[in-house]
């Protein structure tokens, strides 16, 4: 039987390296430029990151214990 993580799982985990990768860059322009990310720009940020998590979480299965 082929079983995917939970929806409410992916979608949790989806939005939480979102909102991370989104942060870490914002810190990280701030540092490098002086001023902040542009709200837009962090908003395109965590949906590219989101993309590729989106497909690992459909990859893989839950461990069998």
């Amino acid at each position: 039987m082929s079983l995917l993580l939970p929806f409410w799982q992916r979608l949790l985990i989806t939005i939480a390296a979102m909102l991370a990768a989104s942060y870490l860059v914002g810190l990280a322009w701030q540092a490098m430029l002086s001023f902040p990310l542009p709200t837009y720009a962090a908003g395109a940020v965590g949906g590219l990151a989101a993309l590729p998590v989106w497909d690992f979480m459909r990859r893989i299965r839950p461990s069998d214990k």
